[in-house]
């Protein structure tokens, strides 16, 4: 069943709950394995109980041949219970995949609607660990932990019921050991599931630290710093044993603790029903069935012992991968929010203040209006809010302070999807995705066509170069396009806008990565894509915005300068002196 069939799951309920809800749209393969699951129980509750019945009145009555029918039955019946457990072992697993595959498709959906902010403070590596091996481990309590449970109480009770049948004080000797051996289980269960979640954070750090060092191996190899990358990894690497030998230490006293308490139990049922056969208060028959009753009351203690692991590692991963569920959004959309259309571009910031989620203060009390199809350009130092400004508008972050309106809406009451439909971002950094060069410019637009794409490529003097790659549109670009020069990516990513045509475009630093020849063919470009539209221009080459309607001038979180530049210079502050130092 896919996401979309399957009724949304309300994340601030018990985990029980929410395991419950990821369950149910698989309900008739999970009644098909509990089902299995109690027949397979009652013909391990039930071969001890016949045979006591055939040693006590078959055997006595010489009914041979009723005897080796019964036999026959049993035999039957474990077969049956073989074929059972082989659909059981089928049908969990197929479940369980179900689940893990609904749980990947929720959590992944869940961070693409995260804000910024929470990847300002969360490792990528970490973030990973919570798709793939939290995940793996969450599955494996899903399909086995309802299961055992479910057998194992069956099993236990039973034998207990039944051996009190038996002989009832004996039975009672074996109840009062029970709930001793049950406090010692759930207490060792804590302590593993606790040191469980330690080793999972510390596992997230170790697959962070490989993400990064892979992400930046040539950037460490062109400043020889292999060794250092090699002792990062190795801090982590011991952290992640110190931590598994805590894991370890108390799945040692739980296994050696249980162990214990399940060999003291068949003692103390051969010491007592020898006893009480001594006295005639049993017989030899009722020790047998006993001792096979203990057999089968100790094997779901001892696979109960064995799934421990599983169990604590099941529910680490579960209590992360609901830590990330219950995280909101710091960005949501309005209750009432409407689609922004028909825009025309005119862009207001007015009186806006802005601070990151660590109190650290970027914009404050800036004012600014960008009519319909101006060019408003901003300089400054590096550091002095530009980015930031620009990061605003398509609400990557929301203001503290004032408001942000297009064409007189406060883009708080716009749904963010239609925001940002409407504008199109150029970035300093570029980032492609590990695809072919088609793809990476049709992602601008995915319902675009080949020759759309190729036009989109043209316009940003890219579309030569690409037909001289071995694969021409198919070429692929490599990990973040690392088969492709930085001018390349560069004019990629202007194709991308090309295609989407935006009514509102922002340019951060767009043609720093290209040379002189290549930036004067892109400054035609963007000029082309620019007409008729909002633009904002962030630049350190002064060169490009000269011609821009508006430039802003941004340090220490104000707007310090504003005009055009012939109104700058007159100004003779601090414009004037970046174009006097860009002289030089």
């Amino acid at each position: 069943m896919g996401a979309a069939q399957r009724r949304p799951i309300d994340y601030t309920r018990s985990g029980l709950a929410v395991m419950a809800a990821y369950i149910a749209p698989h309900k008739k393969m999970f009644a098909a394995d509990m089902i299995l699951s109690v027949i397979i129980a009652f013909i391990d509750l039930a071969f001890p109980y016949v045979s006591r019945w055939t040693m006590n009145t078959l055997l006595p009555q010489n009914a041979f041949r009723t005897f080796f029918a019964v036999m026959a039955i049993i035999a039957v019946a474990y077969i049956g219970k073989a074929v059972m457990t082989t659909a059981v072992t089928k049908i969990d697993h197929g479940m369980g995949v179900k689940v893990e595959a609904d749980m990947r498709t929720d959590i992944f959906n869940h961070m693409e609607e995260l804000s910024f902010e929470y990847y300002d403070r969360n490792r990528t590596g970490v973030l990973l660990g919570r798709i793939t091996n939290d995940l793996f481990d969450i599955t494996e309590l899903a399909h086995h932990g309802p299961e055992n449970i479910l057998t194992c109480t069956l099993t236990i009770a039973g034998a207990l019921i039944i051996m009190m049948t038996v002989n009832l004080r004996l039975g009672a000797v074996l109840l009062i050991m029970t709930p001793a051996c049950i406090l010692f289980a759930m207490w060792a269960r804590k302590k593993m599931q606790e040191a469980s979640v330690d080793v999972k954070k510390v596992t997230g750090e170790i697959n962070a630290s490989i993400e990064s060092s892979i992400s930046g191996i040539r950037t460490s190899k062109a400043f020889a710093n292999e060794t250092i990358e090699g002792e990062k990894f190795e801090e982590s690497n011991e952290k992640f044993k110190t931590m598994k030998r805590s894991f370890y230490h108390w799945m040692g006293i739980f296994s050696g603790g249980t162990e214990a308490m399940v060999g003291l139990m068949q003692v103390v049922v051969i010491a007592y029903g020898g006893y009480l056969i001594m006295n005639g208060q049993m017989t030899f028959v009722d020790l047998i069935t006993f001792t096979l009753y203990v057999s089968t009351f100790t094997s779901p203690v001892r696979k109960l012992m064995q799934s421990m692991e599983v169990f604590a590692q099941g529910l680490a991963g579960f209590e992360r991968f609901l830590e990330v569920m219950r995280t909101k959004a710091s960005i949501e959309d309005d209750p009432d929010a409407v689609e922004l259309t028909d825009v025309k571009g005119h862009v207001v910031y007015d009186h806006v203040s802005f601070e990151y989620a660590d109190g650290t203060e970027v914009l404050k009390d800036v004012s600014v209006q960008i009519l319909p199809g101006e060019t408003f350009a901003m300089v400054g130092s590096s550091g002095g809010g530009k980015t930031t400004f620009c990061h605003l508008l398509p609400r990557f972050y929301d203001v503290k302070s004032g408001s942000i309106s297009i064409d007189g809406i406060d883009i708080r009451k716009v749904t963010q999807s239609s925001l940002r439909r409407n504008i199109g971002i150029i970035q300093q950094d570029v980032f492609l995705f590990a695809g072919t060069v088609m793809e990476n410019i049709r992602y601008g637009r995915p319902d675009a066509t080949d020759e759309e794409v190729i036009n989109a490529a043209k316009m940003a003097q890219i579309h030569d170069e690409i037909m001289q790659m071995p694969e021409k549109y198919d070429t692929f670009v490599g990990e973040r396009g690392i088969v492709l020069s930085g001018g390349q990516k560069q004019r990629v990513s202007i194709a991308r806008v090309f295609l989407k045509d935006p009514q509102i475009v922002i340019l951060d630093e767009a043609t720093s990565a290209l040379d002189s020849v290549t930036e004067r063919q892109i400054q035609e470009a963007l000029y082309r894509l620019s007409v008729g539209k909002t633009t904002i221009v962030i630049a350190h080459r002064l060169s490009t915005i000269r011609e821009a309607d508006c430039i802003a001038v941004i340090e220490g979180k104000h707007i310090t300068e504003k005009g055009t530049r012939e109104e700058l210079l007159l100004m003779d502050g601090a414009y004037a002196a970046l174009e006097r130092a860009s002289a030089w």
